[in-house]
Parts: C-alpha cells; structure tokens; sequence
C-alpha cells in the first residue's frame, strides 16, 4: 500500500511559479539591456528598472484582486461593471488620437498608458461572452460568431489602434477573437473565408502605410539595406547568434550599447538570448509552453461555456504574442512593435498580461476538480464513525 502523492494541488500553482520564474528573469533582463541606455539618456542606470519593478508591483496587486473577481461578471455586455470598462476604452481610444503622446511618427500613449493594450483583454471579454452564447445554443459553427454586436465593437477598437497607426497592436485586438470563433468550432468554409478577408484587410493596411511596404521588401533580404530598414533584424540575429550556446554571460552582452534599438522592449529577448545562450533561449520557449499547456487544462476544467472560452482566449493572446515577438526577433516575421510577456518593458502590456493571468487563475479556481465550484459545490463529507483519517489510498 502507498500514499498517492500529487505535485501540484491544482493548476494554479504551477502557473504562479512559472509567472513568478519568467518576471524575475524579465526584470534581470530588463535591468542588463537598459542600464547603457538609462545612464546615457537620463544620468540613471536604474532608470528603467525602477519603473518597471514598480508596473509589476502594481500589476501584482492587479493580479490578485482579479483573481477574487468571479469571472462571471464580465459575461453580460449590459451589466454595470462591462459597460464601464468598455466606454473607457472607447474614451481613451480616441483620446489618445486626440490629445496622445507622439514617438515616432505614431500616437499611442495616453497620460503615459498605451490604451490599445487594454483593447486586447476587452476584446477578449466580448468575443468569450459572444462565443459561449452561441455553443450553448449549438450554433457555434454559424457565421454569426463573428456577426453580431460584440464583434461590431471588436473591429471599432481594431480600426482606431490601426489610425494611430499601430497594426501589430491591432491584428491582436481583432486576430485572437477570430482564433477564438475557429476553437470554438466555427465551420471550415466560414474559416477559410475569413483568412481570406484577413489576407485582404493585411494588404489593404500595408499599402496605406508606405513604410510598411518598405518592411515587408527588407524582410526577404534585410541585408540589402543593413544600414536602414533591415537595421533591427539584421542586428537582432547577430546578437543571438553572438551568444552562442551558453551565451557570453549576465551583463556581458555587447548589443545594448547602442548596436540593437529598442534593446529593452521589442527586441529584449535577442538581449536575452546573447547573454544566456541557446540554453537560456530554450529554458523561455519551456517555460511559456507549460504555461500555454496549464492555459489548455484550465480550459477544459471550466465550469462553463464561458469561462471555456475566456481562458482559450488568454491562451491565444500569451501565445500568440510570444510566438509573434520571438519570430519578429529571430527575423521569421517583419518588425512588429509586440512585446514578450514577462520578458520585455512595458507597463501597459505588463499589467494588462497580469490581469489576464488574474482572470484565468479565478476561472481555475471555479473549475472541476478545483475546490467548490460556484454553482455546485461539493456535498459535504460525513465523518468516519472511528474519527480516522480519510486518505485516498492505492494498491
């Protein structure tokens, strides 16, 4: 006779470990690829370091008040708390074409936020709230997943991060919930009209923008203009390629002063992977793959339609975002201004992605086999008359 024993007494646990790994290595990382360009820009190699520690710290407290807020509460798009976080978004959406900070050429912050990170988790909340609606009626393979109010409001947020013009940003906003309406079983003619349509809609935002066109042509061969728009990819494999397999170690990393832009934020994982090597590079792939797969299980637990679908959606945000920013720096895809979860700067992304993380560790909680389910929680145990232990026992 033996004591079954269990690693994990639910699939929360692993998941806070893993966010709690992949947030220390960002901060390490952040620290290694900023301090040159803190103490050159702002007299302070703690610049970016102290800003981010504390956008995590806020993104903690974000992270466990929403893991108390039943999930349930962002299903109905008429209920209080969803209008409000809608109309917020709208609001600031358009405020920051107004009266937004512009870098580089484009318009994306807002009294120091970037309001298109926050579109991403509302897109989220609508397309779940829609899609479980739909496969309780057992229409989920209709057009009309993607046809109807909550969508209409999906491509609005779209169209306005694309005015700034953001078209990263704005292929997530609208791309994860169209992914959402193919997991949840849309019909195969529907999905190939759609990837139509977003073949088409891809071509119509690369014309209007010139310099996209431009990006597009250097992706092929970035090394046919080395010294301007190839600039980035050309040195973002040249710094992961330098790093080797273990990688040239902790600070020694010679991109950051001033070789690789944007070394902290889009392109921290080349950064990364200079430093700590292949070795480094796999560990991170590892870790965000176990995340995704305890993202699955939390799906399959879920109570209900919804809560289903909101975690498959966090789950195709964190991945998508990680495989977009990983192909962008290994040159698999052009420069698209997508950060690595846990791993690049960024308060907005940071604390939008712990809030992701809040919400689906509430729908974990709620989940079979994880403790009381909401609805129906567990009958009550009767005591044994001999008062022993009660421990599952296997042969």
């Amino acid at each position: 006779m033996r004591i079954r024993k269990k690693i994990w007494n639910n699939d929360a646990e692993p998941i806070m470990v893993i966010m709690v790994v992949l947030m220390v290595l960002g901060t390490i990382n952040v620290f290694s690829s900023s301090f040159v360009l803190g103490t050159t820009d702002y007299e302070n190699p703690y610049y970016f370091l102290r800003r981010h520690v504390l956008v995590m710290l806020a993104g903690l407290g974000l992270f466990f008040a929403f893991r108390k807020i039943n999930y349930r509460r962002w299903r109905s798009l008429k209920g209080p708390l969803m209008l409000v976080v809608i109309t917020a978004t709208f609001l600031s959406l358009v405020g920051v074409l107004v009266i937004g900070t512009e870098v580089n050429g484009a318009k994306r912050w807002l009294f120091g936020a970037q309001p298109a990170e926050l579109a991403k988790l509302v897109s989220l909340m609508l397309a779940a709230s829609a899609l479980s609606s739909r496969i309780k009626r057992g229409k989920a393979g209709s057009l009309f997943n993607v046809v109807n109010s909550r969508y209409g409001i999906i491509f609005l947020m779209a169209v306005l991060i694309e005015l700034e013009p953001d078209m990263g940003t704005a292929a997530i906003v609208l791309g994860v919930p169209l992914i959402m309406a193919v997991v949840a079983g849309m019909s195969l003619k529907y999905v190939l009209g759609l990837m139509g349509m977003a073949a088409l809609a891809v071509v119509i935002m690369v014309n209007i923008q010139p310099y996209r066109m431009a990006r597009l042509k250097v992706w092929f061969d970035p090394w046919a203009d080395a010294q301007g728009m190839g600039y980035q990819t050309v040195q973002s494999l040249s710094t992961i390629g330098s790093g080797g397999f273990w990688g040239m170690g902790l600070g020694e990393g010679v991109s950051k002063y001033e070789y690789l832009p944007e070394a902290h934020t889009d392109f921290a994982f080349a950064i990364f992977s200079q430093e700590h090597g292949y070795m480094g590079a796999f560990m991170v792939f590892l870790l965000l793959a176990l995340l995704v797969l305890f993202c699955v299980r939390i799906a399959n637990r879920a109570p209900d339609e919804f809560g289903q679908m909101l975690a498959a959606g966090i789950m195709v945000l964190i991945a998508g975002q990680a495989i977009a920013n990983i192909m962008m720096v290994g040159g698999l895809l052009p420069v698209v201004g997508v950060p690595l979860p846990f791993i690049s700067y960024g308060g907005s992304s940071l604390m939008v992605t712990m809030v992701a993380m809040g919400m689906l560790l509430n729908i974990c909680d709620h989940g079979k086999n994880q403790g009381e389910d909401y609805e129906h929680p567990p009958k009550p145990v009767k005591e044994h008359r001999n008062n022993k232990a009660n421990l599952r026992l296997v042969k």
